[in-house]
C-alpha cells in the first residue's frame, strides 16, 4: 500500500501543478468576466476575444511543454514524431483558430453567433491539450532511460545507479548556481 501511495504522489503533484497553471492563466479572464457582469454586459462575454486569448495562451504553453519534453532528455528523440504530432495538433486545433477569432473579433465587424459556441470549445480543447502535454512529457521522461553519456554533470546519477526516474515538470536552478 505504501508503494502505491509513493508512486501516486508524483502524479498527484503533477495534476495539482497543471491545474494551478490553468487557474493562473484563467484568473485575469475571470476578473474581466466579473467586471462585465458588473457592467451588465454578461451576454457579450462570449462574443469578445477574451476566451480566444486564453485559448491561445494555453496552446502556447502546451507547445512549450511538448518541446521541453523533447529537448530536456536527448534519449527521448525516438518519440519525436509523437511530440511533433501533438505540436501540430495544438497549432491546428487551437492556436490557428484562436488567432483568427481574435483578429476577426477585434476587426470591428459584426460577430457571428457561432463564436459564442466556438470560443468555449477552443478553451476546453486548449486546457485538454495543455494537460495532455504535461502528462505526455512526464510519461516519456519516466519511460525513457536517458543514456549516461548525455549527462553533462558528474554529480547526476546515471540510469543504473538512480533509484527511480523522477518526472521533470520545470527545470529549476539551485540558489548556488
Amino acid at each position: 500500500m505504501d508503494d502505491r501511495r509513493h508512486s501516486e504522489a508524483p502524479s498527484l503533484n503533477t495534476m495539482f501543478g497543471t491545474y494551478a497553471d490553468v487557474l493562473f492563466v484563467l484568473f485575469p479572464f475571470l476578473v474581466i468576466v466579473m467586471q462585465r457582469m458588473w457592467d451588465g454586459e454578461l451576454a457579450q462575454v462570449l462574443l469578445r476575444p477574451d476566451l480566444s486569448i486564453a485559448s491561445a495562451i494555453l496552446a502556447g504553453l502546451a507547445i512549450g511543454k511538448f518541446v521541453l519534453g523533447l529537448v530536456t532528455t536527448p534519449g527521448l528523440g525516438r518519440h519525436k514524431e509523437r511530440i511533433v504530432f501533438f505540436i501540430a495538433l495544438t497549432l491546428f486545433l487551437v492556436m490557428g483558430p484562436s488567432i483568427i477569432l481574435i483578429i476577426s473579433i477585434v476587426g470591428g465587424q459584426q460577430v457571428p453567433g457561432f463564436v459564442a459556441f466556438l470560443q468555449p470549445v477552443l478553451l476546453i480543447i486548449a486546457i485538454s491539450l495543455y494537460t495532455t502535454a504535461i502528462s505526455i512529457s512526464n510519461m516519456l521522461l519516466r519511460s525513457g532511460e536517458p543514456d549516461a553519456r548525455y549527462s553533462s554533470r558528474q554529480d547526476e546519477p546515471s540510469p543504473d545507479t538512480a533509484a527511480s526516474p523522477t518526472p521533470l515538470v520545470i527545470p529549476r536552478r539551485s540558489s548556488g548556481e
